[in-house]
């Protein structure tokens, strides 16, 4: 299913208008003279990329700190010591699996007990380079989905180039194979779920008029063993201007329960759910915003974004399995976090329920056991100052999974018993991926433009100097509630850490950092906020002096990559570099862009008059100016991205581009909005960044 995280130089322009101009452009779309940029495939707009890229690559390449700044992500992507993460499956640990001998990757497993060892024995049971090579397509791994109880059967999918598009093929984990004449679904948007050994329920493009105009689908159909999917039978049907699509799912717990839902998602955060019988539907009544996530002892777990009745948003309830069926909800509060908290995670196991939350933008964790009495808690004792995930959790027993991590606390892998509360001596720590004796974080607040206290992280050398001096990297999201949250990167400390620059992290409005409200204040014509807060993270650090405009470089992807678009045309003063990746940039047409109009009720629509005129006072596209002293951007993009897609990224170069400006502009061809077509192109993109980075802020190559 889809969920939260949807969740990334020609002669041809000699013929744009040479028009004078020193406001924005704020031209109707019939006379954008880079529409032909939108035709991300066509030949002209593929040459006007390999011409752009011939002129970036040799400056970026060239310089003699790319190659060690490649060699040493790449190192650190394909090293064989990093964490082999674990899926609980088939009674067997799971691990998909890259490096330098597996760029592509394998799908292996190994005994827990084996997993256990330091080098457990694994088995094979897909090579994706292997396939790759034998069918002619560079195949990207996008997970499995295993029928329930037994495991032993899933649906493998597989993306060609890194696309969000994607195939299913039906694995059998006993033999090890592919099903000969097993389930097969075609590229396609998609979702599919197990009901029984003999049906599935699917969500696909199933011909003319069954997709929403952002690309999703909307309708359900169960799929039958041998049956060709023109002889799927309807189950249930969206709506065309549904923004997300529809997508089937089951719930399943420990004591053998089962919830087949349908979600109906209107919007891009909320809509509608539905529980499933083969006599038909029903709505439940529920907020909008608020979906099942699990179920424990035939307690369905909700999250909620809405108020519920006497339960808050931001929380997380629960309901009796027959109530819900019954479509009589009366929902009990499991977890209501504080103004300063947000839940992270929801996972259950065979008899409880592992909560990760926010406090302050510190990881929490506890576990939930319902009981005759309603819900009790018990706290997890972890470190503080950290990051906290759950890696594996299954409903066949209590036993799971939790990562450990810190901007300078290298993960660790725990393994916890739910029914106990405690947690184990570590299976498994990452090595230091980079020298982080002389490295300290600090967290601060700035005081954004309507009082609001913004947090944000520095991680950077003892005792600097508090003179402007330090060269620092800023980064930050903002959008669709998803927090950014204290981790471990090994290259960023690696490649710019040890080199003596700063990092920071600011925690915007925009993200979930401290739930629904701190996202909604953001949302739509509110979102300047977003930005406001961004400036005010970058001028504390000024009066606190621990960078300087020239000495600031700021970074992000997305809808991250908008935020740097947005605060290089506002605040061109405050920085000296702006990485812009994989970026939303043209806010008056991306619902015509690949995904875009799934996204509407994050950003707003040019089609609602007042929210056009506030998309075109911030939308990066239309507010260049000529006469604008901006500092000389990367902006990097992927062809195969089909979320995002490389049509902003392109026609903000060309406008750049036309104004005489500076800029460099790369456009990979694979990867898709990720970039992770293989640990190869990951590494490129990583040492390209910080070649920029170095350019600009540490100065010439010695």
């Amino acid at each position: 299913m889809i969920l939260r995280s949807l969740l990334i130089a020609s002669t041809i322009l000699a013929a744009a208008p040479a028009l004078a101009q020193s406001t924005a452009m704020t031209t109707s779309t019939q006379t954008d003279p880079y529409l032909w940029l939108e035709d991300k495939d066509g030949a002209k707009p593929l040459a006007w990329v390999e011409a752009e890229n011939a002129r970036t690559l040799p400056r970026l390449q060239n310089d003699p700190r790319y190659g060690t700044f490649y060699a040493e992500a790449l190192a650190i992507a394909s090293a064989k010591d990093r964490i082999p993460m674990p899926s609980q499956l088939f009674g067997r640990i799971y691990n998909f699996w890259r490096d330098a001998d597996h760029p592509q990757g394998i799908w292996r497993w190994t005994s827990e007990a084996d997993y256990a060892r330091p080098q457990p024995k694994w088995t094979t049971v897909l090579d994706l380079d292997a396939l790759s090579k034998a069918e002619g397509k560079k195949w990207v791994w996008k997970g499995a989905t295993c029928l329930q109880p037994e495991e032993r059967l899933c649906l493998v999918a597989l993306s060609e180039g890194g696309e969000d598009a994607i195939s299913y093929r039906e694995f059998d984990l006993a033999s090890g194979q592919f099903v000969a004449g097993g389930f097969a679904l075609p590229k396609s948007k998609q979702g599919a779920s197990w009901l029984d050994k003999d049906t599935l329920l699917v969500s696909r493009d199933w011909g003319e008029g069954t997709m929403t105009a952002s690309s999703y689908p909307f309708v359900v159909k169960t799929v039958k063993r041998g049956q060709p999917l023109a002889g799927a039978q309807e189950i249930f049907r969206g709506q065309p201007t549904d923004q997300l699509g529809t997508y089937a799912g089951v719930i399943t717990d420990g004591q053998g329960n089962r919830l087949v839902t349908i979600e109906r998602r209107v919007t891009f955060f909320g809509g509608e759910t539905h529980v499933w019988t083969p006599a038909g539907t029903k709505k439940l009544d529920i907020p909008a915003r608020t979906s099942p996530v699990g179920m424990v002892a035939g307690q369905v777990l909700f999250q909620t974004s809405d108020p519920w009745g006497a339960i808050n948003a931001g929380s997380v309830a629960s309901a009796p399995l027959a109530e819900v069926q019954a479509n009589a909800i009366r929902p009990t509060v499991v977890f209501a976090p504080n103004p300063r908290q947000s839940v992270d995670e929801v996972v259950t196991t065979k008899d409880h329920v592992v909560l990760i939350y926010n406090d302050n933008v510190r990881g929490r964790a506890a576990v939930y056991t319902p009981g005759t009495g309603g819900w009790t808690a018990r706290p997890i004792a972890l470190p503080d100052n950290v990051s906290l995930g759950v890696a594996s959790a299954d409903d066949k027993s209590d036993h799971g999974y939790l990562t450990v991590t810190g901007f300078l606390t290298p993960t660790t892998l725990l393994p916890i018993d739910a029914a106990s509360g405690r947690v184990a001596a570590p299976v498994k720590t990452l090595p230091a991926k980079f020298d982080a004796s002389n490295l300290v974080v600090e967290q601060h607040e700035a005081t954004s433009t309507d009082g609001t206290k913004v947090p944000y992280f520095i991680v950077h050398k003892k005792g600097i100097a508090l003179d402007g001096s330090t060269p620092t990297i800023m980064t930050a999201y903002g959008g669709f509630e998803l927090p950014m949250l204290p981790g471990y990167s090994a290259i960023t400390g690696k490649l710019w850490l040890e080199r003596g620059g700063s990092y920071v992290l600011a925690n915007i409005r925009g993200g979930g950092e401290f739930g629904p409200k701190w996202h909604d204040a953001g949302r739509k014509t509110k979102r300047q906020v977003i930005y406001d807060d961004f400036a005010s993270v970058a001028k504390d650090l000024f009066t606190r002096k621990l960078t300087s405009p020239a000495k600031l470089g700021i970074y992000g992807g997305s809808n991250g990559g908008l935020l740097m678009g947005v605060e290089f045309n506002q605040h061109p003063d405050l920085w000296k570099a702006v990485t812009i990746q994989v970026p939303l940039l043209d806010m008056l047409r991306y619902e015509q862009i690949a995904a875009g109009a799934s996204w509407v009720d994050e950003y707003g629509s040019a089609s609602v008059p007042e929210e056009r005129a506030f998309l075109a006072t911030i939308s990066p596209y239309q507010n260049i100016k000529r006469s604008v002293a901006y500092p000389e951007p990367y902006i990097w993009t992927t062809t195969k991205d089909d979320r995002v897609g490389p049509q902003h990224a392109r026609k903000f170069a060309a406008r750049l581009k036309e104004y005489g400006l500076p800029y460099l502009f790369y456009e990979d061809t694979a990867g898709g909005h990720s970039g992770d077509a293989d640990i190869e192109q990951g590494a490129r993109l990583q040492a390209l960044q910080m070649t920029y980075f170095a350019q600009k802020l540490l100065g010439p190559a010695n």
